[in-house]
């Protein structure tokens, strides 16, 4: 697969369409002046030594080599092996929560939308680093096993909602007890002679755990070696669940009554305890960030591209050749070729 080391070069090839369009407007505009000036055939009389021929192939030289340098200055390369080599990093599962309440506009534009940038924002500032993404509402699922493509989360991160669950609720305890036997280490690969790296558990949620022993889970979890972080989303006094995103209609339950989600800090400040992690507040990214910073980094193994191949110089050398025939062809028809006649035999045809 080719690759380009410098991307933004290619955005010069714009400039190139900009050429090919000049060109078509300058020549209907030439075949245009000229149509005023008289009959073709006339003009091509009175100017024996034009040659619209050798326009057109002096341009189309010259923006195809044009084209061929901007490909070789951006560095076009192959990638001749995919290896794994092992660098300093850590490993972390970020758990969640996908249940209705998250859909509650206490935090714009929604807890879960607030939940999406966070994660988006923690995943650039990754380097070398595994991540794994699961969500879950009444039970949890394994989104993106833990893996070190960051584009690949991202993009299953944006699809990610209450609809994508068939049970609502809120199973923090499901989604830690899922998430402690997801790292690789956990799935038995092969770590002998490596130490393994530090592994966390970040859960993203309200609080509202309704299902299960969320607590226990996440001791269970911190005896394993892995640290459970939490951070909590909404108002700790409540508000009313829209039907549905950016929806004014509120929720209602059985009864007729409008639903109101309300933030549950103790809950995870608990969960964060018994899980040796930290509870973090919503509004405070960049502390969670720091926290995870003081994870010990270890070997992990990571798959990179190595021994590119480079390639500039096939697409340099047509270039110049390219712009060097567009330098010696004439604008004009060449007269010493004309006199010279190569095909005519003489007088008698022989």
């Amino acid at each position: 697969m080719i690759q380009f080391a410098h991307k933004e070069i290619l955005w010069f090839l714009l400039a190139a369409g900009a050429m090919l369009l000049g060109y078509i407007l300058y020549w209907q505009h030439r075949k245009r002046s000229l149509a005023r000036l008289g009959d073709s055939e006339l003009l091509e009389e009175l100017m024996p030594e034009a040659s619209g021929n050798a326009l057109h192939w002096k341009f189309l030289l010259l923006i195809t080599g044009t084209v061929l340098l901007i490909i070789a200055v951006s560095g076009p390369r192959i990638g001749s092996r995919l290896q794994e080599v092992e660098q300093k990093g850590r490993e972390i599962i970020i758990a969640l929560d996908v249940s209705n309440s998250m859909l509650a506009e206490d935090i714009k534009p929604s807890r879960l939308e607030r939940s999406k940038q966070m994660i988006n924002r923690m995943v650039d500032r990754m380097s070398n680093d595994k991540i794994g993404l699961i969500v879950f509402a009444g039970d949890a699922y394994t989104q993106i096993p833990i893996t070190d493509d960051y584009p690949s989360v991202k993009m299953f991160l944006s699809g990610a909602g209450p609809d994508m669950v068939s049970k609502q609720g809120t199973a923090i305890g499901s989604a830690i007890k899922l998430a402690a036997r997801s790292f690789s280490s956990q799935e038995g690969e092969g770590t002998q002679g490596r130490s393994v790296p530090s592994q966390a558990i970040v859960v993203i949620t309200d609080g509202e755990n309704h299902e299960d022993d969320a607590v226990g889970e996440a001791a269970r979890a911190a005896e394993k070696g892995i640290k459970v972080y939490t951070v909590g989303l909404g108002d700790p006094n409540g508000v009313p669940l829209p039907l549905s995103p950016g929806s004014s209609s509120k929720r209602r339950d059985k009864e007729g009554q409008v639903v109101v989600s309300k933030l549950n800090e103790k809950l995870l400040i608990d969960v964060a305890r018994e899980g040796k992690g930290a509870y973090i507040a919503g509004d405070r990214i960049n502390s969670l960030v720091d926290e995870l910073d003081k994870l010990e980094r270890a070997e992990v193994l990571t798959r990179v591209f190595s021994e590119f191949a480079e390639r500039f110089q096939y697409f340099a050398g047509f270039a110049l050749l390219f712009l060097v025939l567009e330098f010696f062809i004439r604008s004009r028809k060449n007269r010493l070729l004309e006199r010279m006649n190569l095909f005519k035999t003489g007088e008698d045809g022989k």
